[in-house]
C-alpha cells in the first residue's frame, strides 16, 4: 500500500489526530514520550493504588455557593461532548455557584482566543459566564473548591494537582473502548481507579464503572431539547438518517453502511441521509445524500423529513435517539446494555448488531400503515425529556458527592 492510501487508511480509521501522531512517530527515533493526548510527565507520576488525597477529605460544610473548575480539552465546533459539558456548566451557574474553565491539551493548535470564540458564536454552546483560561502552570487557585475532570488525559493533571478541591469526573462515555488494545487503553480504564466520585452519562456507565471497578459513582438521564427538536410533518417522511462518522470507530460506520445497502436494495426510492461528517468524497453502493456537519437549529427541518434514522453506538449511548424521536423519526439503535440501560423509550427499534437485522428494522419502521400516528406517538414520548430534569439530577448528584 502506498504511503497515501495507508494514510487515507487511517484516516478512515482513527481519525486526524491518529495520522499526525505517526507521521511524527515516523519523523522522529523512537521514545516513550511520543505524542499522546496525556502529557508524558502526568501519566508517570500517577499510581492510582494510592487513592487521590481529596478523597480522603471531610465533605464540604458550606452551603453557600462554590467554585467550581473544570478542566477539559480545547472545545470542538462540533463537539457533542463540548456542548453537553457546556449543558451543565449552566445548571451549576443557575444554581448560583462561580465556574471556570481550563484547558489542557498535548496535541492541540487551537490558541485561548479561538476555543473562547467557538463557543461564543455557536448555537450550539449553551451560553455561560464561565471564565476560560490554559491549565495554569502553578496548579489550580487554592479558592477553587471543586475540580472536574471531563475525560481520561484531564483526569492526570488533575490527579497531579496539589489542590485539596474535592474531585468529581464527568464521565460521558466508557474511553478506553476508543482505542486498540494498547498503552492509550490502559492509562484510560486506570482513571476510574483514582478514588474521584463520578457523575455519568446514563445508568450504563454508572453501573459498568461501580461493578468493575469500585468507582462512587451518579448518574443523570438523557434529555432532547424541545427549543430545538419537535414534530412537525405530519404527514409522509421518504427520509432515512444515518450519522455517519467513519473518523469515529464507536459510531459503526461500516456496519451502518452495509445495513443501508440491504435496505436500499429492499427498499428502493428513500432519500437516505448522511450527516456527521463531510463524506462527499466517499464511494458507497447506494444512493445517498451528504450534508456534513450541521449546527444545531439546522437539524430539525432535517429530522422531519425522515421516517428511520440509523444510530450505531458501540459504547455509550448517543443523544441522537432521544432528539430524533422529539421530531417524530424513530431510531433503529443496536441492541445491548450499552444503549438499554440508558433509553428503555418503547420507540426505539433495537435490533441486533449484523447487517440483516438492522436493515429488517428499518425496513419495519418505514412499512408501518400507521407511520404518520406513530411518529406523533413517538415524539409525543419524549415531549417532558427536556434537559432541566437531567440537570435537576445532576445538581443532585453534584451535591450528595461534595457535600456528604
Amino acid at each position: 500500500m502506498s504511503a497515501l492510501s495507508n494514510a487515507w487508511a487511517v484516516l478512515r480509521g482513527e481519525g486526524l489526530y491518529a495520522v499526525l501522531a505517526r507521521s511524527v512517530r515516523r519523523a522522529l527515533p523512537y521514545t516513550p514520550t511520543r505524542p499522546s493526548l496525556v502529557a508524558y510527565e502526568d501519566a508517570i507520576a500517577v499510581d492510582w493504588r494510592t487513592p487521590h488525597p481529596s478523597a480522603a477529605t471531610p465533605p464540604l460544610t458550606t452551603d453557600g455557593p462554590l467554585t467550581v473548575a473544570w478542566v477539559m480539552s480545547p472545545p470542538g465546533r462540533n463537539s457533542g461532548g463540548h456542548q453537553n459539558i457546556f449543558r451543565f456548566i449552566r445548571f451549576l451557574e443557575e444554581a448560583g455557584h462561580t465556574v471556570r474553565v481550563y484547558l489542557y491539551s498535548t496535541f492541540d493548535p487551537t490558541t485561548l482566543e479561538e476555543s473562547r470564540e467557538r463557543v461564543r458564536t455557536s448555537s450550539s454552546y449553551a451560553d455561560v459566564a464561565a471564565t476560560m483560561e490554559h491549565y495554569p502552570e502553578g496548579g489550580i487557585p487554592d479558592d477553587v473548591d471543586v475540580l472536574f475532570a471531563t475525560s481520561w488525559e484531564t483526569a492526570y493533571r488533575s490527579y497531579r494537582d496539589a489542590s485539596l478541591a474535592k474531585r468529581l469526573y464527568f464521565v460521558q462515555d466508557f474511553e478506553p473502548s476508543f482505542y486498540a488494545t494498547s498503552s492509550e487503553a490502559v492509562f484510560a480504564e486506570n482513571t476510574y481507579r483514582f478514588g474521584f466520585r463520578g457523575i455519568t452519562a446514563g445508568g450504563w456507565l454508572a453501573e459498568k464503572l461501580s461493578r468493575e471497578y469500585g468507582m462512587p459513582t451518579e448518574h443523570f438521564d438523557f434529555g432532547a431539547d424541545p427549543a430545538h427538536y419537535s414534530f412537525v410533518e405530519r404527514g409522509e417522511r421518504r427520509g432515512v438518517f444515518f450519522y455517519a462518522r467513519p473518523e469515529t470507530p464507536r459510531r459503526g460506520f461500516e456496519l451502518g453502511a452495509m445495513a443501508l445497502e440491504l435496505f436500499a436494495r429492499d427498499r428502493p426510492g428513500y432519500d437516505i441521509v448522511l450527516a456527521g461528517q463531510n463524506l462527499s468524497r466517499l464511494d458507497l453502493p447506494f444512493p445517498h445524500r451528504v450534508v456534513g456537519n450541521l449546527q444545531v437549529g439546522e437539524l430539525n427541518a432535517l429530522y422531519n423529513g425522515c421516517a428511520a434514522g440509523l444510530v450505531m453506538s458501540l459504547t455509550n449511548m448517543s443523544l441522537l435517539p432521544l432528539e430524533l424521536l422529539a421530531a417524530g423519526v424513530i431510531p433503529v439503535v443496536n441492541d445491548g446494555p450499552n444503549n438499554r440501560l440508558v433509553s428503555d423509550n418503547p420507540y426505539i427499534a433495537y435490533a441486533a448488531p449484523n447487517p440483516r437485522a438492522l436493515a429488517d428494522a428499518l425496513i419495519e419502521v418505514v412499512d408501518r400503515a400507521d407511520a404518520a400516528s406513530y411518529a406523533e406517538r413517538a415524539a409525543a414520548s419524549v415531549s417532558t425529556l427536556g434537559w432541566e430534569e437531567s440537570g435537576r439530577q445532576f445538581l443532585a448528584a453534584f451535591e450528595r458527592s461534595i457535600r456528604g
